[in-house]
């Protein structure tokens, strides 16, 4: 199926690496003019290189922001409505990994965890709402994990926040329905991007990457047996920024491979 988002515009936080930089390109590559935001300089130059030389007809953009500052994201927003006009699309992928036993996590911790990746959502997708409303079309992607869904123990505050962001999915769907502004959640399972590269280092990196990533799956009992794809995960999310996707919202899809049990 061929995504035409020739005219459309779309904001990707966390968009220099990993699953947002593929999903950046993937909705560049269908034609919408694209902001990536980051905290990196450098690595915001070199994705938006990465981006513009696939584009498909519309602008590329990076911004530097912290998403868990409110007076960051406010600048950003407007910076990219300034140059590439009202957001059509937002796709708040922005986060990191966060797990500890419970009573390790400290409030400073679940604040942390709290700010980079609900209200981070919450305040992005406010700045985008009215107007999305107005012209009664937007998609709103949150990047999320399986643990919203399914957590085991040790896998907070991740899976709490993450559980957090789901009901915010569901609520927003409610209201931005009647108005044709669509908002949905992706769970990510075992994906191949700068994430696992880090839980390899912070494992000690004992043993090759490659070998590291064929023992989770086997170790998480991957039904299709491998570790999915970043470009894999992106046409999932450009789907759902799509036309294509007119009669979907308030929905969470894993991407997993089948690993996540049905609930």
């Amino acid at each position: 199926m061929k995504i035409d988002l020739s005219g459309r515009t779309a904001l990707v936080t966390g968009g220099s690496k990993g699953l947002g930089l593929a999903t950046a390109t993937r909705l560049a590559e269908s034609g919408a003019s694209v902001a990536i935001l980051a905290r990196d300089p450098a690595g915001l130059a070199e994705a938006e290189s990465r981006i513009r030389s696939v584009a498909d007809g519309g602008t590329v953009v990076s911004v530097r922001a912290d998403v868990t500052s409110p007076d960051q994201i406010r600048a950003a927003h407007e910076t990219v409505v300034a140059a590439l006009g009202p957001i059509d699309i937002l796709i708040n992928n922005a986060g990191h990994r966060a797990l500890a036993p419970f009573p390790d996590i400290t409030d400073a911790m679940w604040e942390a965890d709290l700010q980079l990746k609900l209200m981070a959502s919450v305040r992005l997708t406010r700045l985008v709402w009215s107007s999305m409303v107005e012209r009664r079309w937007g998609r709103v992607v949150n990047v999320l994990n399986t643990f919203s869904k399914t957590p085991v123990a040790g896998s907070a505050p991740t899976s709490v926040t993450r559980a957090a962001q789901l009901a915010l999915t569901k609520v927003l769907a409610g209201e931005g329905a009647p108005h044709n502004v669509l908002v949905n959640a992706l769970l990510v399972g075992l994906i191949r991007s700068e994430q696992i590269v880090e839980v390899h280092r912070s494992a000690g990196g004992g043993q090759p990457l490659d070998e590291y990533i064929r023992s989770r799956v086997r170790d998480l009992r991957v039904p299709m047996g491998r570790i999915g794809e970043a470009e894999e995960f992106a046409n999932i999310a450009c789907f759902l920024a799509s036309d294509a996707a007119s009669y979907i919202t308030g929905t969470a899809i894993n991407v997993d491979g089948g690993m996540a049990p049905v609930v």
